[in-house]
């Protein structure tokens, strides 16, 4: 099975787009309604003590910060969407970058919030699902609602994407 270039583009252009769509849905929820969202310097942080061999910390704020964490992060965060985005379209149905659907798109996001409950808030020291945390029930639903976000961005840039691809052909 080959992939052509222009699936790769857009599905590049998916990860970038849903995660823009996130990010500006956690600036919102942030600048109304006071609700942090994830400071990717610790994403960063985290990432800059694996090559030591560091994969989990009992709390990633109290370990030594490192050099460039927050481009580092912030840079992850994109590669992370980027690498959803490429998967997601592997996934799908041919057609839908042509005829996008919603349903298969917020699934998708749902889908993706394993990694966060799983796989990063455990190696940050904050609990499977956030279970170390002070509010573990509202940060479970953060992250849901973040991750349903992030579909509807999948879904969004999809009718993005289309559009573009009708105009090319």
């Amino acid at each position: 099975m080959s992939i052509e270039g222009s699936t790769i583009v857009a599905a590049v252009a998916l990860g970038v787009g849903a995660t823009l769509v996130m990010d500006l849905w956690n600036l919102f929820l942030k600048r109304v309604f006071g609700i942090p969202s994830l400071n990717y310097c610790m994403l960063g942080r985290w990432i800059g003590h694996m090559p030591a061999g560091t994969l989990l910390h009992a709390s990633i704020a109290a370990a030594p910060p490192k050099p460039l964490e927050c481009p580092v992060g912030w840079i992850a965060h994109y590669t992370i969407g980027v690498v959803f985005g490429l998967v997601f379209v592997a996934l799908t149905p041919g057609d839908w970058l042509v005829r996008p659907t919603v349903l298969p798109a917020l699934l998708f996001g749902i889908a993706t919030i394993v990694f966060p409950l799983f796989i990063l808030q455990p190696s940050l020291g904050l609990g499977v699902a956030a279970s170390k945390t002070p509010r573990p029930a509202q940060a479970r639903l953060k992250s849901l609602a973040t991750h349903i976000v992030f579909g509807v961005g999948l879904y969004l840039c999809g009718l993005g994407v289309s559009y573009v691809l009708r105009t090319q052909a």
